[in-house]
């Protein structure tokens, strides 16, 4: 089961749509990243044991994005965006920080590092995940191509055409199924400090985020079609033995890795 981008406690979109929110000791923004920074989850934290206890329980496995607060220590002053995958186990198998926040993103949230660029073993198969824009760091997939994932959790804000594209060439160049994962959110939902003067013409009817959430297989094709404007479980079910099939033709972590002409190595710390 996945969830999109800072599913929890929320993204902040009003990054791209409120004026004035990166002037300098503007007290709405102020106001409201004190709120966001509240309502962060630490890892490890309450949250995260109550989510690992519900994958125990549901025997199912767990990825979704969060807003990280650190509750002491070096970088407690600084949010992270992050993906957790829990097993159905009912452990935290991967704690993943964003990279390189994207553009306004680095209003709030400080970068990430590779400890986190892996898949791993669950009972559906080895499950890895990257955030936004990290999808169009070559050399950040490739880390996760090495990671040999069967499937591929690719989160979002909304899954519009161009992260759709991306989507299906990571699931065609990882030889994988994508979920790419979107959020909704309505525009009554932006922090009440914020509305006034909100451009939301761009957008789609009541709707910040889109969803736009699909299900992409190793060819590319979509099992399941992007859903927008609607809340909705997308559901299917997987016949990995499709990446057998398509590794006959391209393997980048293999026959056309050509190590012989470029060297590829992750510094993790």
């Amino acid at each position: 089961m996945a969830f999109g981008e800072t599913w929890l406690p929320g993204y902040p979109v009003w990054l791209d749509v409120c004026p004035n929110v990166a002037l300098w000791d503007h007290p709405p923004t102020k106001h409201v990243f004190a709120r966001l920074r509240q309502n962060g989850i630490t890892v490890p934290g309450p949250e995260v044991a109550a989510l690992c206890e519900l994958a125990g329980d549901l025997k199912i496995s767990i990825v979704i994005g969060v807003n990280e607060r650190v509750e002491a220590g070096p970088g407690n002053g600084t949010l992270y965006n992050s993906l957790l995958t829990i097993t159905s186990e009912a452990k935290l198998a991967n704690h993943h920080r964003k990279l390189v926040p994207t553009y306004t993103e680095r209003l709030l949230w400080g970068n990430g590092d590779g400890r986190g660029l892996s898949s791993v073993e669950t009972k559906n198969g080895r499950v890895g995940g990257l955030i936004c824009w990290e999808h169009w760091m070559p050399l950040a997939r490739m880390a996760m191509h090495n990671s040999g994932e069967h499937i591929h959790i690719a989160v979002w804000p909304t899954v519009h055409e161009l992260h759709q594209l991306c989507s299906r060439h990571y699931a065609f160049e990882g030889r994988c199924f994508v979920l790419a994962v979107g959020l909704m959110m309505p525009a009554r939902d932006l922090p009440y400090e914020l509305q006034a003067g909100a451009n939301t013409q761009n957008q789609s009817g009541e709707w910040l985020e889109r969803g736009g959430s699909a299900i992409i297989a190793p060819n590319t094709r979509y099992i399941v079609e992007p859903v927008y404007d609607r809340e909705e479980l997308v559901i299917a079910d997987l016949n990995l033995s499709e990446i057998d099939q398509e590794f006959l033709t391209l393997d980048v972590s293999g026959h056309y890795a050509r190590p012989d002409v470029f060297a590829f190595e992750t510094k993790v710390k």
